[in-house]
């Protein structure tokens, strides 16, 4: 993971403990593995979170995936099915409602 292979480590353990001493090596690699933790903590945190962000299909409601096979054209064609459209002019319910016609007015001058 780190890129340090088993002879760099102990070398490196080496060279820390003719720096620290005895007494002190012990305690700051304790506070460096807690360090460590708490980074990958952070880490597996904000990963999650950016991949509940980013899952498109439970906050959008659909699936990327199929967007690949809908044709542009196909989805500018109008529905078979108007029974639910609003623009429907099958309805009856404007049967009382006269259009004026051209050339008159409602307003009549004398």
């Amino acid at each position: 993971m780190s890129g340090v292979g088993g002879s760099e480590f102990i070398l490196l353990c080496l060279i820390g403990l003719l720096i620290l001493g005895p007494e002190r090596l012990p305690r700051v690699a304790r506070q460096l593995g807690s360090w460590v933790g708490k980074a990958r903590q952070m880490t597996r945190s904000l990963q999650r979170q950016l991949e509940d962000e980013l899952d498109v299909e439970k906050n959008l409601g659909f699936n990327p995936d199929e967007l690949k096979n809908i044709n542009p054209r196909q989805m500018m064609e109008p529905l078979a099915d108007k029974a639910d459209s609003p623009t429907d002019d099958d309805d009856d319910d404007d049967d009382d409602v006269v259009a004026p016609t051209p050339g008159t007015s409602e307003e009549k001058t004398a």
